[in-house]
C-alpha cells in the first residue's frame, strides 16, 4: 500500500503537523490541568520567539514551549519541545516564572486550562527554524517586542529573565 495521496502527494510529510493539530485538539476542556513548560532563550541580545499554529493562541507570537510527556521531566520536556519548534538544543537553566493560563469559553466553561513554568534556556546547538507545529520562528528586539502583540505575562517573564540573565 502506498503514502501517496491521489494527487501525488505524500502523505507523511502532513503527519507532524496532524499529529500536532489533533493533540492540540484534545487539550480542549480538561478534565484536569495541564503541565506545559516554556523557554526564554536569548541569542545575540534577542529573544527567540514562535507564532503558534494551533490552539490555544493560533497565530499568535509567544515562547516555545508545549505540553509534559509522560514519564518526562520539565528540564527534559523543554529540551524537547525547543528542539521540536525551533530546531535548537539547549540548555534549561533557572525557573523565571510557574503561572496558570486558564481560558474560558462564552458559557464560563474552562476551555485550556495550563500550569505553566518558564525557564531561561541557554542554545547550545542546532539552528534556528520553524518546526512542524509553529508557523514561523523570530529573534525579536527585546526592545521592539510590542509588534509581536504578546500577552502581558510573556512580556513580563521575557523582562524577568532579561534581568536574571
Amino acid at each position: 500500500m502506498s503514502d501517496s495521496e491521489p494527487n501525488g502527494a505524500d502523505s507523511r510529510v502532513d503527519a507532524p503537523v496532524d499529529e500536532a493539530r489533533a493533540a492540540a485538539e484534545a487539550r480542549r476542556y480538561p478534565a484536569r490541568p495541564i503541565v506545559g513548560v516554556g523557554g526564554i532563550a536569548f541569542i545575540d541580545g534577542k529573544v527567540v520567539l514562535i507564532k503558534r499554529r494551533f490552539e490555544p493562541m493560533a497565530g499568535r507570537w509567544s515562547l516555545p514551549g508545549g505540553t509534559l510527556e509522560l514519564g518526562e521531566s520539565l528540564h527534559e520536556g523543554l529540551a524537547r519541545e525547543m528542539r521540536e519548534e525551533t530546531g535548537l538544543i539547549v540548555e534549561v537553566g533557572a525557573l523565571v516564572e510557574l503561572f496558570d493560563r486558564i481560558t474560558r469559553d462564552d458559557d464560563g466553561r474552562v476551555r485550556f486550562h495550563y500550569v505553566l513554568a518558564d525557564y531561561i534556556c541557554t542554545a547550545v546547538g542546532g539552528e534556528l527554524r520553524a518546526g512542524s507545529d509553529v508557523a514561523n520562528v523570530v529573534l525579536a528586539g527585546v526592545d521592539d517586542l510590542a509588534r509581536y502583540d504578546l500577552t502581558p505575562k510573556t512580556t513580563e517573564v521575557i523582562a524577568r529573565a532579561r534581568r536574571m540573565s
